[in-house]
């Protein structure tokens, strides 16, 4: 199995939303125990977003016919055939300011690219990747869900449309929430996440 592990937060292996995502690849390793498991780690901290010749080229139907062509235009190519070669993607990130953070806004907007990723048609934006299964592990300083949630949470509806519009539909998302809390709280979220993430793993196939 080709597995992409996208890593979103500054604080890379450090973070909690790192540690949460290789519980995930803990379950994807043990229900392929007979299978190796080829791991792609990606940290989209530094990716440049895109430039002048990528919004030129798009925006002007210009694209080279190599799909590589000047500025940013080859890193995004190089991230679509990375994401194409993956059998599943695990996503590793905070939420920042109730969304997703820029490292990761800069992955989407590379990846999700009109005449390459997706189609523009008269019944809409259709993708162009086969779906395959995308964990999304989140970790978030408030709470978003549940009774105590105390703010807003536009983590999760922007990245299940953004990766629709490629084809990839099979998302599924565990999370720790409350980080700023308490250690108790903090515990108690690290403590459903596992449970949540068991019970998924048990009852899929």
């Amino acid at each position: 199995m080709n597995l992409l592990h996208i890593v979103c937060s500054p604080r890379g292996t450090q973070s909690e939303s790192y540690r949460l995502s290789l519980e995930i690849i803990a379950h994807l390793e043990k229900r392929r125990a007979n299978a190796p498991l080829a791991m792609n780690e990606l940290h989209v901290g530094a990716l440049p977003h895109v430039d002048t010749d990528y919004a030129n080229a798009l925006g002007y139907g210009r694209l080279p016919g190599d799909g590589a062509g000047p500025g940013t235009l080859a890193q995004s190519e190089q991230l679509i055939q990375t994401l194409e070669k993956a059998d599943t993607i695990v996503i590793a990130t905070p939420m920042h300011n109730y969304t997703i953070p820029s490292g990761l806004k800069a992955w989407i907007d590379h990846v999700v690219r009109v005449r390459r990723s997706f189609h523009s048609t008269p019944q809409g934006k259709v993708g162009t990747l086969p779906d395959r299964p995308v964990f999304v592990a989140v970790s978030s300083g408030g709470r978003y869900s549940g009774e105590n949630a105390r703010q807003p949470d536009f983590l999760t509806p922007y990245l299940k449309a953004a990766l629709a519009t490629i084809g990839l539909k099979n998302v599924t998302f565990f999370s720790v929430q409350g980080t700023a809390l308490d250690d108790e709280s903090v515990a108690a979220s690290r403590r459903m996440a596992k449970r949540a993430m068991a019970e998924h793993f048990e009852a899929t196939p």
